[in-house]
């Protein structure tokens, strides 16, 4: 897995899975949007740990900075 996630794009997955997981632990979200957010979430997470997004590479896309050596 080569890494396609830029930092601007990690960071703003990471403040997306804590504003839904607020939504989640505060009850403002519950059944089955519940279940699907919570699942976003994790994905979000993840995938902004790893810095890549397996959606990013079947598109061929990336976000991330290539450096000068690369």
């Amino acid at each position: 897995m080569k890494a396609n996630m830029g930092g601007l794009d990690r960071g703003l997955r990471i403040v997306i899975a804590i504003i839904i997981a607020g939504l989640l632990l505060t009850g403002t979200v519950t059944g089955t949007w519940a279940i699907i957010l919570g699942i976003v979430a994790v994905i979000f997470l993840l995938t902004s740990f790893v810095s890549f997004c397996p959606v990013y590479a079947l598109f061929g896309m990336s976000t991330r900075k290539v450096k000068q050596n690369e």
